[in-house]
């Protein structure tokens, strides 16, 4: 063979499944750790894209809130962090749902 020239192999099915098997078995062990880590991380305070993705926010209606005094937040730098528990309070105190359940007796 000349140089430069690329060989071409035949690998039987069953010498490849040995080969990729090892390396799908660690894709798996990792992305079960990925899922564990984001599911202990459990943190005390939403930023702009949970609010966007939990409430189906906007980020002007975001800015908005903000502005207005509706959502309570906290700047760090650039970064907006919304606390949930007074979050989930100015929901709790906004619901309808004590009307809601009234009616459906």
């Amino acid at each position: 063979m000349k140089n430069g020239e690329s060989q071409v192999v035949l690998v039987s099915i069953d010498k490849l499944q040995s080969l990729l098997n090892p390396v799908l078995n660690r894709l798996v062990v990792i992305e079960e750790n990925l899922k564990k880590k984001t599911i202990t991380q459990k943190s005390d305070y939403y930023r702009n894209k949970d609010l966007k993705v939990r409430f189906g926010l906007s980020a002007n209606t975001i800015i908005k809130y903000r502005d207005t005094g509706v959502i309570p937040y906290t700047i760090i730098g650039e970064v907006y962090l919304y606390p949930i528990n007074q979050l989930e309070e100015i929901l709790k105190a906004n619901s309808n749902i004590d009307l809601f359940f009234k009616k459906a007796s």
